[in-house]
């Protein structure tokens, strides 16, 4: 039930009540996943699994206690490997689950297609625009699905807001704003000699949902920047901003990494017709309230971001092989929002605004 400020019982084309967030699951398909990197993010995936009950048949990583630790506390019947060519040839999956390191990435998924498997990648999938559309084509060749985990999007706000969005209950979009303050000095080691860290690993979540909630169509500019702030010796820059134009709009993004105390998290959302407003103190514990020029209205939200986020991207990817649909978080769409995303890395080295696709490579 919604918030008891609920004042009216229709919303346009669907009651507010009425809208779906919550992750697919495929009716009868049970994928056999594999999956490939067990580092940080690695039990998030394996987690989903489980949750949705897919079994996971192998893990690989170079690091064999890693993987080794992992297989014993999710899987335990899983086959473990050092290498992902060995495990391509001695394993049943369906769905390659990459979660490996950036850099990497796109050599595994090609071996994967190759193999005639199905792929989900952690996102961002590729660091080359030609590289990601080659991969791209390669999957629709073969017959296959290639996706990338933009988990964000299943987090529970932020998919009630797309879901209300596309069902047109605040009309059509013009303005999108997140603003982000939390405390991430514990940035992965990985990470650490990355100047546009902030705005690359970490930001293509808003850079990907910026496209999204404007409606998918392709932007005109991007403007953006980065400054240290108080972070400590060895972290990369941890603050950023980008605005991204739109022909009938604009999005903005504000990253700040370095809050030593208090956090905030929030998005406002402007339509025509409404707005959709979430916020809370991080990415997991949000209250969204839709405003419309009659009533004011707060849905009841379950789950979080890091549980709905992955069972997302998983089941959607399995309903969508399934029913040989195309798929929600598919590489081809994805494309777009790493090309904001270059386009962002490379404004903030040079302080001017910059051409989506004129930069097809990540700025180093």
């Amino acid at each position: 039930m919604g918030s008891p400020r609920s004042a009216e019982r229709d919303h346009g084309t669907v009651h507010p009540d009425a809208i779906p967030y919550k992750p697919p699951r495929p009716r009868k398909y049970i994928p056999r996943i594999a999956l490939v990197g067990c580092g940080n993010v690695a039990p998030r995936h394996l987690a989903a699994c489980r949750e949705l009950g897919f079994p996971v048949t192998a893990l690989c990583d170079v690091n064999q206690n890693k993987v080794e630790r992992l297989r014993d506390q999710f899987f335990p019947d899983a086959k473990v490997f050092r290498d992902h060519r060995t495990m391509l040839k001695s394993c049943d999956a369906d769905i390659v689950d990459v979660a490996t390191p950036p850099e990497g990435r796109a050599l595994i998924i090609e071996d994967a297609l190759c193999d005639g498997r199905h792929v989900l990648s952690q996102k961002p999938f590729v660091t080359d625009l030609d590289r990601g559309l080659q991969l791209v084509e390669l999957a629709q060749s073969q017959g296959l699905k290639l996706a990338v985990n933009q988990n964000a999007r299943w987090a529970p706000h932020f998919s009630w807001a797309k879901h209300a969005v596309e069902r047109g209950v605040i009309g059509d979009v013009f303005s999108v704003r997140f603003v982000v303050h939390w405390d991430y000095r514990q940035t992965p080691s990985s990470f650490r000699g990355s100047r546009d860290w902030i705005l690359f690993e970490y930001g293509i979540h808003w850079f990907d949902l910026a496209q999204v909630l404007m409606g998918g169509g392709r932007a005109e500019q991007v403007f953006a920047s980065t400054c240290r702030g108080n972070a400590p010796d060895g972290l990369p820059d941890m603050l950023a901003q980008a605005v991204i134009t739109y022909p009938r709009g604009q999005a903005a993004i504000g990253l700040n990494g370095a809050a030593r105390v208090g956090t905030d998290d929030y998005t406002v959302i402007t339509g025509e017709r409404g707005m959709i407003v979430s916020r809370g103190p991080d990415k997991n514990h949000q209250q969204v309230t839709l405003y419309l020029e009659d009533s004011v209205y707060s849905p009841d939200l379950e789950g979080n971001w890091n549980t709905l986020g992955f069972q997302g991207t998983l089941g959607e990817l399995a309903v969508a092989i399934e029913e040989d649909r195309q798929y929600y978080h598919g590489a081809r769409e994805n494309l777009e929002s790493l090309a904001l995303c270059f386009a962002a890395v490379q404004s903030s080295l040079t302080g001017r605004s910059c051409e989506p696709w004129s930069v097809r490579h990540l700025p180093v």
